[in-house]
């Protein structure tokens, strides 16, 4: 017996059945693997180690973050040059191979953030405290530092085990108010801003090279401190320090891969995104030209500067919702093991890069330990082991991490409509949506104000209603009324609780109205921390 039915915890603990999600509490064998507590770095690792306690590190995440993983610096150097550091958590030195809490790790194969909830892939001691880079505290730390032009250009690059004190554990808010703040000129604040300018060279290049700049509707919840009941729900605003993270988090990846690769061709842990089918693109060719823009996609080139240049003007959503759909159009990017497979195929078609892995979020991938053991064996500070340089042991792990990826993935949007149907559970209101996509008899619609998609299905009273499916233009013809890919129409979100056991989110059109299928509208009603929100009128053709 899990729980009562339709009860939150009850619900998550069947999700994380359902997807085959490892949750259960640490083993006592693994918790035996653990560093008593309290715990400080032992006196030789400062031998073994570069100290940069001195240097201003600092880390940039989002709010309530407390597994950090990464932190940077910047220096300036007399030549005219900067120094760049990429801070890693040093997760390989805790987790040895072969013990039970390397063999748990490797078994869960990554953390897992549900709404309200994370399941750590090692315990909390760790991930939360001992590895976590967090202020003023010293850590070991897996480093890559770089010497850069002012363009972004690098001139030297060696990595290096190191000792790290963060100076500030800042959101993204946080770190771009002190970006924003010419007047402070701290050495926090001037490092930002010299890390802010080389992101922007390093963005720049990345997409002249044919890296594409895709999208897809994120949501954040807010959570009651005491019931834990989703009580509000927007989607997740990105700022200009989230793609400074990003820049330097891809920099350190795609060095880290050509290292590895070079010192060991037949067992890197790698990751590859492979081209998709021409195919795949007719559904977004077709879509645009409808709305009179052409999209090219022989090469991920093409297609990220159609991107760039696909917009209509006064409506700014329409390059967004194109670059969703380009999303769907993509293929599964895999951890592979480099001696399986030719060089040629190792491409990263997203990021537009000839080799790519993981090495930046040890504490929450264990891909990410497998590529710091071979990294710290290749520079001399640590050993390799028998299972590490075996191709064929490490392919079996990158299929188990590929499965757990994307069980992860699952359970994670599972949670995210899960704590869909707490929010709406009460309320009935009519909310702006766009057409994703057009099906036979059914559209598929993203409400943008929540990030929430959902495929209304569209039943006539009358029989006699005719529907006309056009795959080709992308659009269906119910009655005399014409509903288009990328269209403005009106839903009505609640939810349908008939059946206890399947509650789901429904949505329901209301304009264009369509005689016997479309609904009335309603006056929202919403909870107390909520307005009113009226839907602008009708602007689909008829």
């Amino acid at each position: 017996d899990i729980g009562p039915m339709g009860d939150r915890d009850t619900e998550e603990e069947v999700l994380l059945l359902e997807h085959d999600v490892p949750h259960l509490p640490f083993s006592k064998s693994v918790l035996d693997c653990l560093p008593k507590l309290p715990w400080s770095i032992p006196d030789y690792e400062f031998v073994l180690r570069q100290d940069l306690r001195n240097t201003t590190v600092c880390s940039v995440d989002p709010p309530g973050c407390t597994d950090i993983d990464d932190a940077l610096h910047y220096k300036p150097l007399p030549n005219g040059n900067c120094q760049v550091g990429v801070h890693i958590a040093d997760l390989s030195y805790f987790v040895r191979p072969g013990t039970a809490l390397d063999l748990e790790a490797q078994k869960r194969g990554t953390s897992v953030y549900l709404c309200d909830k994370r399941i750590d892939m090692v315990p909390e001691v760790l991930s939360s405290n001992l590895c976590s880079l967090r202020a003023n505290e010293d850590r070991l730390a897996f480093s890559g530092i770089w010497e850069m032009t002012k363009e972004g250009e690098i001139v030297s690059r060696r990595f290096c085990k190191t000792v790290i004190r963060s100076v500030a554990a800042l959101t993204y808010m946080e770190a771009q108010i002190l970006i924003d703040d010419k007047s402070r000129t701290d050495p926090l604040s001037e490092g930002l801003r010299g890390l802010n300018e080389l992101a922007k060279k390093l963005k720049q290049r990345r997409i002249e090279a044919g890296a594409l700049t895709l999208a897809s509707p994120e949501v954040r919840f807010h959570i009651d401190s005491e019931t834990h009941d989703p009580i509000g729900i927007e989607t997740k605003e990105l700022k200009e320090t989230n793609s400074l993270i990003e820049e330097f988090m891809l920099l350190a990846n795609c060095e880290v891969a050509r290292h590895i690769e070079k010192e060991f061709p037949q067992c890197a842990v790698l990751r590859r995104h492979p081209s998709p089918p021409l195919t795949n693109f007719d559904l977004l060719v077709n879509a645009a030209a409808v709305k009179g823009i052409q999209v090219k996609c022989s090469t991920n080139a093409e297609l990220a500067y159609s991107l760039e240049n696909a917009n209509i003007p006064g409506d700014p959503f329409f390059n967004i919702l194109l670059r969703i759909v380009s999303t769907r159009c993509m293929m599964q990017a895999v951890y592979f093991c480099s001696g399986m497979l030719p060089e040629e195929e190792y491409f990263h078609y997203g990021l537009a890069v000839p080799m790519y892995t993981h090495f930046t979020s040890p504490i929450r991938r264990y891909p990410d330990l497998l590529v710091h053991r071979l990294l710290a064996a290749s520079v001399g500070q640590d050993k390799t082991y028998t299972e590490l340089l075996d191709r064929n042991i490490v392919h079996e792990w990158c299929e188990n991490m590929n499965y757990r990826h994307h069980q992860a993935q699952l359970v994670q949007r599972a949670s995210i409509a899960l704590h869909t149907q707490l929010y709406f559970k009460d309320k009935c209101m009519d909310e702006d949506a766009y057409i994703l996509f057009v099906r036979r008899n059914a559209v598929v619609v993203l409400v943008r104000r929540y990030g929430l998609e959902s495929t209304i299905f569209l039943k006539a009273v009358d029989s006699k209603v005719e529907f006309v499916y056009e795959e080709d233009k992308c659009k269906l013809t119910v009655g005399r009324v014409t509903l288009q890919m990328f269209d403005r129409v009106i839903v009505q979100i609640s939810v349908e609780d008939c059946n206890i056991q399947h509650k789901k989110l429904r949505m329901k059109l209301v304009n264009p109205i369509i005689p016997g299928v479309s609904v009335e509208p309603i006056y929202v009603t919403m909870g107390n921390n909520d307005e009113p929100h009226v839907p602008r009128p009708d602007s689909a053709r008829h």
